[in-house]
């Protein structure tokens, strides 16, 4: 079965499904002289407290949805019977035969509700606020949460964001223990961290393990925490409490091949949660910030080919039309290093940070261009939901053909006209009419547009011929193409 990663999802409610344990233990043992208890062992850490600390704002959420009863009358119709007849011999004798009653109109019967999934929660706010995940409650026409004392609450969902699985649930109660925020940053790798939920519906369950890795990329949006505790379905929305009894992760997806525990769960870090909790609350949505760029990471070949020394950064692929970032002069092809002087590592640093940045704001960027570091300013716009991009027709042209050293790459290529060009929405670049060998290896084909060669720009068939004479033979010669809307840098490595 192939591995998965799953959300702990709804629970749907089904029997316990638990089995009493009994210890037996021999007659002769019990005249025995008592056993002294062993020594406890040093290190291991006693989490009695913490439950008893916070466990009181942990809350069990069950969903429900309405559903609408069917208006038969409960007796069976005339082609299932005659299915039963004829295919098992099974007569009907007490079920009446009914033929049509056109234009007889049927009982209206109320909506039902059903339960729908169990999930876990916890309150941040003593007067009834209550946070878990947006996949807890998507989709639910009644929500309940229960307190660790047994009173219920039909809740009502403030707000749900999908894109960070946060959401946002109000009860109406006053004078409730709510946890304490905790500070991420100060979470370290191989601290121990409990998690209080309700996996498989069993409420107020505690688990405990370490944190085994921070800033894992599983999302958009979130550098999630990754643990070692046992969490399940049902778990999610909980807690993850750290040894001072503070909340620092919202327990939310489990790495699985069969859809339970393996031993790597994952937790949105509470920082991330609380801002997004924050614009909850107020409006009931999130508000993210936009530039328009489509982006993608910068492999180390790549980074030294260009002259960037390692692999960081984001490559631009794609500058949308009428963008910020096409306002403020970014080019696809451009390596974007730092926003608002905050080094950018890997490509998904780049939309979390832009993502936090309030819309609207004036901001500072720095991208890699040619072998040299520049400095935009760029202002940030609102997220909006995506586009889909449009695939121009690269057809045939009958422009000038090269003939020299880009054959000796396998490639021919032609020049564009002033019609491809704006139908390509590009300003230079010639295209790959064939490729063979090594451009073909390297992935290069027909209706590719080649728009520079290392760190030089490529106008024409001849400046794109004199690049490719000038290149290392002995080295991976570095292009940029573009393929349809977005670009790219290919390694064509020469044959020896």
């Amino acid at each position: 079965m192939p591995t998965k990663m799953k959300k702990l999802g709804l629970f749907a409610v089904a029997a316990p499904l638990l089995t009493a344990m009994a210890l037996c233990m021999p007659v002769a043992s019990m005249a025995q002289a008592p056993v002294p208890a062993a020594p406890s062992v040093r290190g291991l850490p006693d989490f009695t407290d913490l439950v008893d600390t916070v466990g009181p704002a942990v809350v069990n959420i069950r969903t429900m949805e309405r559903v609408r009863a069917g208006g038969g009358s409960g007796q069976m119709d005339e082609e299932m019977q005659e299915f039963f007849r004829r295919f098992f011999g099974i007569p009907m004798p007490n079920v009446p035969r009914q033929g049509p009653r056109p234009n007889r109109p049927q009982p209206q019967q109320p909506d039902q509700e059903v339960p729908r999934g169990v999930g876990s929660g916890f309150i941040i706010s003593p007067d009834g606020f209550v946070m878990t995940n947006a996949h807890v409650v998507d989709g639910a026409d009644e929500v309940v949460v229960t307190l660790p004392d047994k009173r219920e609450f039909k809740a009502k969902i403030i707000g749900a964001d999908k894109r960070t699985d946060v959401a946002v649930v109000k009860i109406e109660a006053t004078g409730l223990p709510a946890v304490r925020i905790g500070d991420i940053n100060r979470l370290r790798v191989g601290e121990w961290v409990m998690a209080i939920g309700s996996p498989f519906g069993l409420e107020n369950t505690v688990t405990a393990g370490i944190v085994s890795a921070k800033q894992r990329d599983t999302g958009d949006y979130l550098p999630f925490i990754q643990t070692d505790v046992a969490v399940n379905p049902g778990n999610s929305g909980g807690p993850l409490i750290n040894m001072r009894g503070e909340v620092v992760g919202i327990n939310s997806q489990i790495y699985s091949r069969s859809g339970g525990f393996m031993g790597i769960s994952f937790a949105i870090p509470i920082d991330e949660a609380m801002r997004v909790s924050e614009q909850l609350r107020a409006t009931g949505r999130v508000t993210r910030g936009r530039i328009g760029v489509q982006i993608a990471e910068v492999t180390r070949e790549v980074a030294e080919s260009i002259g960037l020394g390692k692999p960081q950064g984001a490559l631009v692929r794609n500058v949308e039309a009428g963008s910020p970032a096409e306002k403020a002069g970014v080019e696809a092809g451009d390596i974007i290093t730092r926003f608002e002087g905050r080094a950018i590592e890997k490509a998904s640093d780049l939309p979390r940070l832009v993502g936090n940045t309030k819309p609207g704001t004036r901001s500072g960027i720095t991208v890699f261009r040619r072998g040299q570091n520049r400095d935009l300013n760029i202002t940030i716009a609102e997220l909006e939901p995506e586009q889909t991009a449009r695939r121009p027709a690269t057809r045939g042209s009958e422009a000038p053909k090269a003939a020299g050293a880009g054959q000796a790459l396998g490639l021919t290529v032609v020049e564009l006209t002033e019609a491809q060009k704006r139908e390509l929405k590009v300003k230079r670049g010639v295209r790959v009419e064939a490729a063979a060998d090594a451009g073909a290896r390297a992935g290069l084909r027909e209706g590719d547009v080649i728009l520079s060669v290392g760190n030089a720009e490529i106008q024409n068939v001849r400046e794109f011929e004199a690049a490719v004479a000038k290149a290392d033979r002995g080295k991976p010669v570095n292009m940029l193409i573009q393929r349809g809307d977005l670009v790219q840098f290919v390694l064509v490595r020469p044959t020896r």
